[in-house]
């Protein structure tokens, strides 16, 4: 497992503004750099980095979710958009062993990536 120390020390490299929810858990509130909300939990083996984008619609279901997926295929660098309960969230999982400076970083500009340029994609979907 990542220590706190290490994960703490990356985000302070990356001036990352966020604050400890609990033990091995910390949101990043970063409006800022696109990054509002955006969740990172150390558990054993891996680094989790989720942030939830929207409410699953009560319509169009089928043709949202061909939008998703073909996110995942052409614009998601790191992690990808899936369903958890009824909300769709980016969920990106590392190595937290091998997980560098730069992996972590690039995992973030990702996520603030897919939440800046899809969003013109998907508010069309928001009930």
């Amino acid at each position: 497992m990542i220590s706190k120390e290490k994960l703490e020390g990356y985000m302070l490299k990356l001036s990352l503004t966020y604050e400890e929810a609990c033990p091995n858990t910390w949101v990043i509130k970063d409006s800022t750099k696109g990054l509002a909300n955006v969740v990172v939990a150390a558990a054993e083996a891996i680094v989790i980095i989720r942030v939830k984008v929207m409410k699953i619609p009560s319509k169009d279901r089928e043709k949202f979710y061909e939008t998703l997926l073909k996110l995942n295929a052409s614009d998601m660098m790191h992690g990808a958009y899936a369903i958890e309960g009824e909300d769709v969230i980016i969920l990106d999982t590392l190595e937290a062993d091998t997980m560098d400076l730069e992996e972590f970083q690039a995992s973030l500009d990702a996520i603030g990536f897919a939440l800046a340029n899809h969003y013109n994609l998907l508010k069309d979907f928001r009930n």
